[in-house]
């Protein structure tokens, strides 16, 4: 009796280990490792402790939703690790230990949540499982886009299965331009589900097993054939709607950004590129997020001010906006004569970076999260942003992990994507994630996106995701590069995510046809 307990308690953490070094495998898909093929096998083994818990195999197995949650603390912990740069929090008055226990619980708080989507997925499986290996593909794959969606209409997102094979996997990224990065998570969970289903059966000794096995690599290679095609269609530009846009990375760190010497850098830094910029005839330039950290009603008094009206070149400065009592983070477009004609207020906030969760608890511990007295607050949902060049798609910072928030903007006729971020509280990891996040925005509007940051990377970026510059890390450098404004319409700039519903419409109706035939 003794062995048989030792024997059941040793096969339990053999299970718990395999969950959490696959979920871990799933982490290494993106930056800096960038193992992104392992995305196509890292979801098999959680797949197949869910088959086998509902078989009720002989010995049984474990309650997967343990098992699940495992696996995606190992994924989003790995994959979000860089949150660790946020500490020390000196910059934003918060002493050495309390920063150490923040950043430690917001890591724990991240993964855990990446980890409850997933015990979500493993507790429908459960439910909804009737013994068929081809209908819990099918239920498995919709039920995982649809918890992505749900989850991604929240305000904590990052890491979605789709993100995982940007900026190597080009080819695959290319399904966003149909129904946006659910296309590519569908098929990385699809491909996952059928290879755990033919090892099952294939163990059992069933013929199925074959059929899986084929169905599997067939979808793999049609879903690459279908993104080599759309990879593969020539960038037709015309000459005449060219521009030559300049960014700025001013490499101001945060620990003295909210400083006067940090204000005096930004001043300097800023006016100094913004010249350089203009004397190489750019048509604009693009300045990172906050990086001129005072209200937009004193840019007027500033050298960059003074500068633009100088030269007359159009900039997009990051400030912050007046909203009542309270400010928002903002890109303004500012003209020759230095007035301001658009602004776009931040609408995704970051939890600690931008406003205090659980404020009545922490907001003692956290003196403040800006030179500003005000509260910050999101703007709206749904903005658009005109400029002397036609209306842009403008992301700031987080927004860009939100890919309804940039199909909107190309409904509405936004010609290209403005990306302005900080990124220098987190490591080089984040800032590579967020690279990638842009390069997946660029591919799903079909669009040329341009990206200035703080500290890292900067970037330009053509509509089939190719960088065409990346900047080095934590240096100041200006960048000019021509794009060309688009107005084209990918199926998901038109249709939005239609695939989510119309999978779970086709799981719901083979769910309950199956459930029927059973009861005859």
């Amino acid at each position: 009796m003794i062995k048989l307990g030792h024997q059941k308690i040793s096969k339990t953490i053999i299970y718990y280990t395999l969950s959490f070094i696959s979920g871990i495998f799933m982490g290494t898909t993106v930056a800096p490792i960038g193992g992104w093929f392992l995305a196509w096998i890292a979801l098999v083994p959680l797949w197949i402790l869910v088959i086998n818990y509902t078989s009720k195999t002989d010995p049984p197995a474990p309650r997967p939703l343990p098992l699940a949650l495992i696996w995606g603390i190992g994924y989003h912990g790995v994959a979000l690790s860089w949150i660790r740069g946020i500490h020390p929090m000196d910059w934003l008055g918060v002493p050495w230990l309390p920063s150490l226990t923040i950043t430690l619980l917001c890591w724990a708080f991240i993964s855990l949540w990446g980890g409850i989507l997933v015990s979500v997925w493993a507790a429908l499986m459960l439910r909804l499982d009737r013994g068929n290996p081809w209908l819990r593909v099918i239920i498995g794959t919709a039920l995982w886009c649809g918890l992505e969606s749900l989850w991604s209409a929240g305000p904590l997102w990052w890491s979605s299965l789709a993100y995982t094979q940007s900026p190597q996997n080009l080819v695959i990224l290319h399904l966003g331009q149909l129904s946006g990065p659910n296309t590519v998570t569908a098929v990385i969970v699809a491909f996952n589900g059928l290879i755990a289903e033919y090892l099952t059966l294939r163990r059992r000794g069933t013929k199925e097993g074959e059929i899986a096995i084929y169905l599997a690599f067939s979808l793999f290679i049609m879903a690459h054939l279908i993104g080599f095609f759309l990879y593969s269609q020539p960038l037709v530009e015309k000459s005449n709607t060219a521009i030559k846009i300049g960014v700025i990375q001013g490499n101001i760190p945060n620990k003295i950004k909210v400083l006067p010497e940090g204000l005096r850098r930004a001043m300097t830094g800023y006016t100094e590129g913004y010249l350089n910029l203009t004397n190489q005839d750019v048509e604009a330039v693009l300045i990172p997020e906050a990086a001129i950290p005072i209200f937009s009603r004193s840019l007027s008094q500033t050298p960059l001010l003074a500068a633009i009206q100088a030269k007359g070149v159009t900039a997009w400065i990051g400030a912050f906006g007046e909203q009542g009592t309270s400010y928002t983070n903002s890109l303004f477009t500012v003209l020759s004569h230095g007035e301001i004609t658009s602004r776009y207020d931040k609408s995704k906030l970051v939890p600690l970076g931008e406003y205090i969760p659980f404020e009545n608890i922490l907001g003692g511990i956290i003196q403040r999260l800006s030179p500003l007295e005000a509260h910050q607050v999101p703007g709206k949902a749904k903005q658009i942003f005109d400029t002397p060049f036609g209306r842009v798609i403008v992301g700031i910072c987080y927004e860009s992990a939100f890919a309804e928030n940039f199909r909107y903007q190309a409904s509405m006729g936004g010609k290209f994507i403005l990306s302005s971020s900080n990124d220098a509280h987190y490591t080089a990891a984040m800032a590579d994630q967020h690279h990638a996040q842009d390069i997946m925005r660029a591919i799903e509007t079909d669009r040329w996106a341009v990206r200035a940051t703080n500290t890292g990377y900067s970037a330009f970026v053509n509509p089939h995701g190719q960088t065409l510059w990346k900047s080095a890390y934590n240096t100041y450098q200006t960048y000019a590069e021509t794009i060309y404004p688009r107005q084209t319409k990918t199926l998901y700039v038109r249709w939005g995510d239609w695939l989510m519903p119309l999978l779970l419409t086709l799981s719901a109706v083979t769910w309950f046809i199956h459930g029927n035939h059973a009861n005859v």
